[in-house]
Order: C-alpha cells, then sequence, then structure tokens
C-alpha cells in the first residue's frame, strides 16, 4: 500500500504542494483530477523521486522511502510512465523496452509476455526507432517499458494526453487488465474525466497544490468533480 502524508513540496519560493495526503492500494487504479498547473505531475514526480519534498512522509509497502533515490524506488518495485512519455527516440523498440531492466536482478532480464498481449503494435515493431512511431505507439512503448520492470506501484501521469481514440481505449483495456491482476497499485493523473470515471476506485481532485475532494467511484460527486476540473 501506498500512503502519502502531509507533502508539502516547493519550487524555489513557489509552493507546488501544500499538506497533500492520499492512499493507494494493490488491485485499485487511485486517480489524481484537475485542471492544468495545480500540482499533480509534481505529486507524482515527488512519488517517483525526481523532485524532493519539504515536509511529509511517503511510505510503500511497509517502509518510508521519501528520501529514496529514483532508481532506489525503481529497484522497491515503483514504476513511472511521466507526461510526454519520454521514450529514446534513436533506440530501437526493442532497446527502449530492455532500459526497463536497469533496476531487475540478471535472472529477470527479459520482456514479459504481458507487454506484447497487451500492446501487440510493439511486437510489429520491435526493429523500428522509437522515434519513428505515432504518438499513440509511443505511449503504448512508454508503458511497456514501466511494465518491464515488474512493477508493484505503477505511476502514470496523463497517458491519454494527445493520444488518439483507439488507442486510449487500448490504454483503457490495459490498465483494467492490470488492475485485475491485484499485484499492482495504479496512481493515475488525468484530465480526460470520462476516461478516469471508467477506472477509479477511489479519486482525489487537486486545487492551488492542494486535495479538496476524494472518494471512491461510489461517492463520487461527478457534477462536482467536472466543476472543479473546468473552472
Amino acid at each position: 500500500m501506498l500512503t502519502v502524508t502531509g507533502l508539502d513540496l516547493y519550487y524555489g519560493a513557489a509552493q507546488a504542494l501544500r499538506s497533500v495526503s492520499l492512499s493507494a492500494e494493490p488491485g485499485e487504479v487511485t486517480c489524481i483530477l484537475g485542471r492544468n498547473g495545480v500540482g499533480k505531475t509534481s505529486l507524482l514526480r515527488a512519488l517517483v523521486g525526481h523532485q524532493p519534498i519539504a515536509r511529509g512522509r511517503i511510505e510503500w509497502a511497509g517502509a518510508e522511502i521519501s528520501a529514496l533515490a529514483p532508481h532506489e524506488r525503481a529497484r522497491r518495485g515503483v514504476a513511472y510512465v511521466p507526461q510526454g512519455r519520454e521514450i529514446f527516440p534513436l533506440l530501437t523498440v526493442k532497446e527502449n523496452l530492455e532500459t526497463g531492466y536497469a533496476p531487475l536482478k540478471a535472472r529477470d532480464r527479459d520482456i514479459p509476455e504481458d507487454v506484447f498481449s497487451l500492446f501487440p503494435v510493439l511486437k510489429d515493431m520491435l526493429r523500428r526507432r522509437g522515434g519513428d512511431l505515432s504518438g499513440g505507439q509511443q505511449q503504448q512503448l512508454a508503458i511497456g517499458r514501466a511494465l518491464v520492470t515488474r512493477p508493484s506501484l505503477l505511476v502514470l501521469d496523463e497517458p491519454t494526453e494527445g493520444i488518439q481514440p483507439s488507442i486510449i481505449k487500448d490504454i483503457g483495456r490495459a490498465i483494467t487488465y492490470l488492475r485485475q491482476k491485484g499485484t499492482m497499485a495504479i496512481v493515475l493523473v488525468e484530465q480526460y474525466f470520462d476516461f478516469a470515471r471508467e477506472l477509479a476506485d477511489r479519486f482525489y481532485v487537486m486545487d492551488r497544490g492542494e486535495i479538496v475532494m476524494s472518494g471512491t467511484r461510489e461517492t463520487m460527486d461527478e457534477d462536482e468533480v467536472r466543476r472543479r476540473m473546468s473552472v
């Protein structure tokens, strides 16, 4: 289980997160919602160690990881699919996937079959350079690379951004499959509310660096969430 308590985060004098607390459990999708610039990406960067926190505590699998470097969190099962995908354009699809080997022991360094069953296009394009793929295919590659690390916590930053509807459906099916396996906690930042609503087991709405609403799929006040995401 992921437990975040009282996170404060600054960029210089500007405060990006204000006492943010949340939790995420294996077998569930936890969605972070909100408009642009409210701190969603800053929160994910704090979770995976890309941005230091000023105050607060991040616990994963019973241990505090607040001070661990990103590669140390990766070894503990934390995988990150950043906004913008950040694949290596000059490497082949196969080589991009193999960069996920970094936190793994030698005996585990292979590409799980789940990657190709969820995203068959990647198997057909193993020899193509990452930069030659469409935006949607690059997003599938970025998720596939994260899955190569055998994560128990998968953190996704707006995976539907700029993606064609058919691939959004593929990504939604992949997230549903991973949730149903029950071994992975999934934290998803999303602005596309209909996509988030279909997937979310629990949700948190952010505004100005704070959590202003939270609940479960069953208790979600859909009109209020939409209002807070549009104002």
